[in-house]
Parts: structure tokens; sequence; C-alpha cells
């Protein structure tokens, strides 16, 4: 089986990377009603995909990033307008998908496609309401732990000794995920006490966790100061647009004042930061977890 598997890919070496991306168009189709129905406490099983009029979509409809551009953003039904972001979701899944197949070896790979559509998923549903659920935080940080002991390639023990390989990629999960949920609970109680106001969800404490178990302790933190750097530079940008602009940006990320009322992007108003945190947790994961390993290696004492 794994022979032939070999041979297709030798003599069509563009196959399994078209399917990587098939494959990640059609989660993220699944993450689109996700980011809908979960925060609304509905199943996301039943029904099937219906429209705002409530009538069901047909499969030809409801085919991935290829519906929305023949359809060109209008429901068939009804003729009701549906946001771009449905295929940006599909296309961006599909594109990490494939990133992950094309930087990674198979089973870490597969890994990796677990950490993109968590991450994803929870980017938008925290962009819309503020919220983080507990299946993309305390859910992924369980998946992390279980698949770094499954596939000891998911922390770079590949090539050991099959039981100390798993248990060792275990070990790297579990401290990613306690020392970077440690590591933000801190830092969250001293702004708190500092500014005298909640400074961070506990949300996103339990989020940096999850994304520390599958990058380790080094991508947790990486995560946590990327994150700040990824957002100052988002809300400094969208604030010059709004500013030039004369109106809110579209694009912006949604923010609220200390009571939860909508209002204009401007510093000491709430934002949230589990998309900051995403961005760059998935970074470490596919670009920079060598240089951090390389890094905290020649500079600090390795936590082992």
């Amino acid at each position: 089986m794994l022979s032939s598997l070999a041979q297709v890919n030798l003599d069509h070496p563009w196959f399994f990377s078209a399917l990587a991306f098939l494959l990640g168009a059609i989660v993220g189709s699944f993450l689109n009603v996700c980011i809908y129905r979960m925060p609304a406490n509905q199943s996301i099983v039943t029904p099937g995909s219906h429209c705002a009029c409530g009538k069901p979509i047909a499969w030809h409809d409801n085919l991935p990033v290829l519906s929305w551009l023949i359809l060109r953003g209008k429901a068939r039904c009804c003729g009701r307008p549906y946001s771009v972001r449905y295929a940006f979701v599909e296309l961006l899944t599909a594109a990490l998908f494939l990133a992950c197949w094309l930087l990674f070896p198979p089973p870490k790979a597969a890994c990796g496609w677990v950490l993109v559509s968590a991450l994803i998923a929870a980017t938008f549903i925290d962009l819309d309401h503020f919220i983080i659920p507990d299946t993309f935080t305390v859910g992924l940080g369980v998946a992390g732990v279980m698949l770094a002991t499954a596939v000891p390639a998911l922390h770079g023990h590949a090539g050991e000794l099959p039981f100390i390989a798993n248990m060792r990629s275990a070990l790297d999960a579990l401290k990613g995920l306690l020392i970077g949920s440690g590591f933000v609970l801190w830092i969250a109680l001293i702004a708190e006490a500092l500014l005298k106001k909640e400074a961070m969800g506990f949300g996103d404490v339990k989020f940096v966790g999850a994304i520390g178990a599958f990058t380790g302790w080094q991508g947790a933190v990486f995560a946590v100061f990327g994150g700040a750097i990824v957002g100052l530079v988002w809300i400094s940008l969208a604030m010059a647009v709004q500013k030039l602009s004369g109106k809110k940006v579209s694009v912006a990320p949604r923010s609220e004042t200390a009571e939860g009322e909508p209002v204009d992007l401007g510093f000491g108003v709430h934002v949230p930061f589990g998309p900051m945190l995403a961005v760059a947790g998935l970074a470490h994961f596919l670009w920079f977890h060598t240089w951090m390993a390389d890094y905290f290696t020649h500079n600090f004492v390795p936590l082992r």
C-alpha cells in the first residue's frame, strides 16, 4: 500500500498537494458552519446548510470557493448576497493545509491540519463575538497532547526509540500547555493590577496553552510576544486608514468599551487578542520553530 502511494507521488508529484488543498477547502466549508453556529449554541450537524431565507442549499451550490464565484456572492434561491468571507475562509484553510503538506512529513502535516482548523475557527469567532469556545482552547490543548503522544514528529522526536520518543513528545506538549497558559495568566494578572481593569480574557490564557501543546513552550512564548506585535501593526494600520477615510474600516478588528458597547478603534478600547495569538502561533508552527529553538538553545538554559 505504502509503496503504491510512493509510486503515485513519484509519477504525479502534484497529486497529494492538490488533495491536501481540496481537503482544506472542504474543511474550510465546515469551519464556516462552526463559526456561524457554535456561538449561537446551534448544532453543527443538523440541519444541513441553508440560506438565510430558510431554504436548503443544494450540494452543487455549496462547493467550496467555486459556488461563491459561480453565483457571484448571491444565493440562487432568493438572490440575497452573502459575505465573501465564506469563500475567504475556505481558500485560507485550503492554502494553509497545502502549506502544512509541503513543509512537513505527512504525520506532522496531519497534526498541523488540526491546529490550522482550530485557529481559523477561533479567530473568526473571536472577531465576531469576543469569545473563544472551549472546544478551541481546552479541546485543542487535549488534542495537542494526544497527538504529540501518538506522533513524536510533532515535537521533533521522529527517529528516536519508539516509547521514549512518544513520552518525550508528550512531555513537550504538556510543558507547552502549562507554561504557555501560566505565562499568559501572570501577564494578565499583573496587567489587571496595574490598569485596575481586566486586560486579557481567560479564553486567551487557555488559547495560548493550547497553541503551546502543538508548538512547545517556545511557540507559546512566541505567540504572546508575536501576537502583541501583530496586534500593534494591525490596529495601527486600521486606525490610520480609519482616520484618513473618515469612517470605520470593515476589515479592522472589532472593538468595544469596557462595558461591551461597540466603539471605533483607539487606544484603551477592547479588541479581540485571539486572532493575533493565532497568527503568531501559526507562524511559529509553520516557519519560525527552527529559529526559535536555536535562539533559546544558544541564549538560555534549555527547559528539559
